[in-house]
């Protein structure tokens, strides 16, 4: 567990809560919740209802479509906020590579927080939109990979 100093510490260094005030990160903080979970834990599964969004604290985890591998992510890396937004089921599942410990804020939280601090939702945005274009450069890499070896069949 983190101690509240810890914890505001953590926060203020992701990307989507950089930029924003000390005071209102110390309340953020103060409503997150910390949750740990062994390797080889699927934390949710595609399909699946989301209401939370998740921080990477330690560790690392795999989200991907069956096997098929999207991304790893580490320490300070945000998932699951999709669903925060859209209330459709989960587009991926997210499962730990290791043991991994996570703070979660959701759907509520974040509405509240964005009420109160409407810069989370930019800062949101934009790691939405980073994600998009990672996802759409490996779409491109992969059509590419496909054409060559259909060009070369």
């Amino acid at each position: 567990m983190l101690s509240s100093f810890d914890r505001l510490l953590f926060i203020r260094r992701v990307s989507i809560f950089q930029e924003l005030r000390d005071e209102f990160l110390v309340k953020l903080a103060s409503v997150m919740d910390e949750l740990s979970f062994p390797s080889s834990h699927t934390i949710f599964e595609q399909g699946e209802e989301g209401r939370s969004l998740y921080i990477v604290v330690s560790g690392r985890v795999r989200v991907h479509l069956g096997d098929q591998e999207l991304v790893q992510l580490e320490q300070g890396s945000i998932f699951g906020e999709m669903a925060l937004f859209d209330a459709e089921p989960r587009s991926a599942s997210v499962t730990t590579l290791e043991k991994c410990d996570c703070l979660t804020l959701n759907q509520l939280q974040l509405i509240d927080a964005i009420e109160e601090t409407p810069e989370i939702a930019v800062n949101v945005t934009r790691a939405l939109s980073r994600r998009i274009r990672e996802l759409n450069s490996k779409v491109k890499t992969y059509e590419h990979q496909l054409n060559s070896i259909n060009a070369q069949a």
